[in-house]
């Protein structure tokens, strides 16, 4: 039995990456695979898992488009974000070489970000649901012909060799997750400019002229930097978007508190997702 509250829910196969970004973050906890991203959630929301570790968006595939319409619906918050760096590896069944391996399977972003090792090795790449599924699959045919694409945490999940490590087009491949919790961790307002908070919101603007512009004037004139914009279309209605949004900073400074009440102005919703400390990638990267 496992403790539910050192549990921590994801969407996929044991060994996907969304496995191996839990581990990375939550190295002592339990992690809980779901055939979904709706089970993951359900994971959270009936107590399953204490919190949940759900991709949003990466650095090549751009967001993860379930999730926009999905999170505000289950009354989760986010608490903590996670940027894992994504390493592609080739996996084969023992006995097979790069002689032997024809065929390579992994999910369809997986597959685009090796196009080059691909026409390199002469492979044939064929789709599949996901990057551990395909390993798991590899490892029960331990067909000598065909290879997968996935993690290293899926090759000794599965006992496959690794014929080629970190096979990826592109060196700054990554991921970037969020964890939700069914209870909000909001910290207190950041004491030293080096320590950063991002507050995540969504916003449905007014049907009139000129709205969206107005309602985001807000944080140009209080000086508040927003790192992320991203627009979806809520209940087939075409006049009007749902706005997801972060920004850097804490709802209970004066410039970001200024900014919402602004936004309130000129928006039919706005309901904060989560306030929670950046993750030193951002630093490194420069966000």
């Amino acid at each position: 039995m496992t403790d539910p509250s050192r549990t921590i829910a994801f969407q996929g196969a044991p060994g996907a990456y969304s496995d191996l970004a839990c581990r990375t973050a939550y190295s002592d906890w339990t992690t809980l695979p779901c055939g979904s991203f709706e089970g993951a959630f359900g994971a959270v929301e009936e107590g399953r898992a204490a919190l949940g570790m759900i991709p949003i968006e990466n650095s090549l595939a751009g967001r993860v488009a379930d999730i926009h319409h999905l999170l505000p619906g289950t009354g989760l918050h986010i608490i903590g974000e996670h940027f894992q760096r994504v390493r592609h590896q080739l996996l084969a069944p023992k006995g097979a070489t790069l002689q032997t391996i024809k065929r390579v399977r992994s999910h369809v972003h997986a597959l685009g970000q090796c196009r080059k090792a691909f026409k390199r090795l002469g492979l044939e790449a064929i789709v599949h649901a996901d990057t551990a599924g395909a390993a798991a699959d590899l490892a029960q045919s331990q067909n000598i012909e065909e290879a997968a694409v996935a993690s290293t945490l899926a090759a000794d999940i599965y006992d496959l060799q690794i014929l080629e490590r970190d096979i990826e087009d592109a060196s700054h491949n990554t991921t970037r997750f969020i964890v939700l919790s069914r209870e909000p961790a909001r910290p207190p307002p950041p004491a030293d400019s080096d320590d950063k908070v991002v507050t995540t919101f969504i916003f449905r603007v007014r049907n009139v002229p000129a709205a969206l512009f107005k309602a985001l004037g807000g944080f140009a004139t209080n000086g508040v930097n927003m790192t992320k914009l991203e627009s979806y279309m809520v209940e087939g209605e075409f006049t009007a978007s749902q706005f997801y949004a972060d920004v850097e900073g804490h709802p209970d400074q004066a410039s970001l508190r200024n900014a919402l009440e602004e936004l309130e102005f000129f928006s039919r919703e706005v309901r904060i997702l989560g306030v929670y400390p950046a993750h030193p990638f951002r630093a490194e990267e420069g966000f």
